[in-house]
């Protein structure tokens, strides 16, 4: 049987620099070459950036993609890479336009190149679009509805795109009859907590049902709010992991596959074409890998850690910034924002502020100093308390007004510290507050990105925990404070102010919310689980009431099932409230 050396190229383009990607797929083209690969595959719409949202619709941007892919096409032959079969993701539109009602205009596709010996030999296009959580594919794009084979070394390649290898029906249920010796799906598949697991067995099931080797090629890399994992792989027809590449990590996975031999008939089972690019093995023998590479991957708090790490270094690198600074108050989700952007960016690009007021403790102010110590951020401290004066002399406040105003005092110093020196801007704030409303809208909610909008409190103190672990089993300096994490939460707003005053205890607060964010529970559904009604009604309200402050929030990395923003999506100006005697 032959044996073709696949390579895929699990690269992190960046949304609209069509020539810088470009530039990347000829430097992973050269890699393959040098490795002895047969074929070279790149993620879904890998020439252009994914998601590109409204950038579809625009005929300028279709040109560019087109004729960036002729001109690659052509590159890749002048470079001596002829040889090289390219798979390659881009935005495509249909020929010749046709304006249907109900349609994205300008019938854009979400398609892949097959591009050899200098000519664009093959064209595909995504045929499932999927609407639902993240994605709107409806509005960008319109379906492709024939299959692509290529031939090259005496073996038959089907393609699909993503969303194809998890619906029934379409391009992979016919690989089996067009008796492809191998799947090959290019992937623009983001990182939600523990869905590496789904993906492999869908590309189990999905190579068995085709009866031949599945590889799958991911991209890596942040995206506003998206983080793609990577986490490509080959499986066999047989279920067996034959290759896999590291999770968050830009990675050329090469593996030798056996694939079934080409027969000589060339008709497809829907009436195509195999399209030939080499109709028999090459000539000679390949040296022998020394293994196929099979990256164990990470745990679960190591994941979204890293995850949240890419999310915050590609935002701030792809956006133009060179630093980030943020308000250090001693607390443990400042701490856990400075130690993923020391990580994500280098601590010489993190500057801390303190900015106490009279109720700071002096223990908070301190564990904001050691923090800058562990971590080796740069660090300053401006007292408040003279510009709260001057504010209540002009405008007597009391209540959350007075408390309030503490925290709108310290985003404006934030950001006239970004207008001044440049630096973008860390909103610290937390899902669990986010949720219940818990933050003040122009004070500790400024900001260009919030690292750990998507994570809950309870998970932010187990991640705290890991990231210090992590450090001791480095034989490094754990970089948050234990008094951080040990501390009870409080925003010292008011003199003995803890968040238990005014919340239920944050592991409980969490597990409503994750059921009724994340899973859609009815109120009536949560007191059947076991929830008080009272508890319930409180919840729901503080969540419901808040919608307009998470409308005004920074993006940030979506790492759960169900993120504010791109996910979870209702309207601010609604009257619909959830009761226990209602929706059960």
């Amino acid at each position: 049987m032959p044996v073709l050396r696949l390579a895929l190229a699990q690269m992190n383009p960046t949304v609209g620099d069509i020539s810088g990607n470009s530039g990347m797929i000829v430097d992973w083209c050269h890699r393959a070459r040098d490795a002895g690969a047969d074929i070279v595959a790149f993620p879904e719409m890998s020439l252009t950036g994914y998601p590109i949202e409204d950038l579809a619709l625009r005929p300028s941007f279709q040109e560019a993609s087109r004729a960036a892919a002729e001109d690659l096409t052509r590159s890749l032959g002048g470079q001596g890479l002829g040889n090289l079969a390219v798979v390659v993701g881009l935005l495509d539109r249909r020929e010749p336009r046709q304006r249907t009602p109900g349609r994205p205009r300008n019938d854009p596709l979400n398609a892949a190149w097959v591009l050899h010996d200098g000519e664009v030999r093959g064209r595909y296009a995504k045929h499932h679009l999927p609407n639902y959580g993240v994605f709107d594919e409806y509005r960008y794009f319109v379906p492709g509805d024939s299959s692509c084979v290529f031939r090259t070394g005496g073996a038959d390649i089907s393609l699909a795109i993503c969303e194809d290898l998890w619906q029934e029906g379409g391009p992979v249920s016919r690989v089996r009859e067009n008796k492809s010796g191998l799947l090959l799906v290019l992937n623009g598949s983001p990182y939600e907590h523990a869905k590496e697991d789904i993906r492999l067995d869908l590309c189990r099931q999905r190579a068995a049902e085709a009866d031949c080797p599945l590889a799958y090629v991911n991209m890596v890399g942040g995206q506003d709010e998206l983080v793609f994992d990577g986490d490509s792989m080959v499986v066999g027809a047989d279920g067996q992991v034959l290759a896999r590449a590291p999770q968050f990590a830009e990675d050329l996975l090469v593996a030798d596959v056996e694939v079934a031999p080409a027969t000589a008939d060339t008709r497809l089972a829907d009436s195509g074409e195999v399209i030939v690019l080499t109709p028999a093995p090459r000539p000679g023998t390949l040296a022998p890998l020394a293994a196929a590479p099979k990256a164990p991957q990470l745990s679960g708090d190591a994941q979204v850690y890293a995850a949240l790490v890419m999310g915050l270094r590609d935002y701030v690198r792809k956006n133009g910034f060179e630093s980030v600074v943020l308000g250090l108050s001693g607390g443990i989700d400042s701490a856990l924002t400075a130690a993923i952007a020391c990580d994500a960016l280098g601590e010489s690009c993190v500057h801390g502020v303190g900015l106490p007021s009279r109720y700071s403790s002096q223990h908070s102010q301190d564990d904001a100093a050691d923090l800058a110590t562990r971590t080796g951020l740069t660090y300053r401290q401006i007292p408040i308390e003279p510009i709260v004066t001057q504010i209540h002399q002009a405008l007597p406040l009391a209540g959350l007004a007075a408390e309030n105003i503490q925290a709108r005092i310290r985003g404006v110093i934030l950001m006239g510290i970004s207008n001044s020196e440049g630096h973008l801007v860390l909103a610290t704030g937390n899902k669990t507050e986010i949720s219940v409303g818990y933050t003040t809208i122009y004070g500790d909610a400024v900001g260009g990105f919030a690292p750990i909008k998507d994570v809950p409190k309870s998970a932010v103190w187990r991640l705290a925990k890991w990231r210090n672990a992590e450090a001791v089993r480095l034989g490094l300096t754990p970089p948050i404070p234990e008094s951080s994490i040990a501390k009870a939460p409080s925003a010292e707003l008011r003199p003995d102010q803890f968040d238990t005053d005014t919340l239920p205890d944050y592991a409980l607060l969490d597990d409503v919310l994750d059921d009724y964010v994340e899973h859609d529970r009815s109120a009536a559904g949560l007191v059947a689980d076991g929830f008080a009604p009272d508890l319930v009604s409180r919840v729901l309200g503080l969540t419901d009431a808040a919608e307009y402050k998470r409308r005004q929030y920074p993006p940030g990395t979506k790492i759960s099932l169900r993120a504010f923003g791109r996910d979870r999506r209702l309207p601010i100006t609604n009257r619909w409230r959830e009761h226990p005697a209602l929706d059960p």
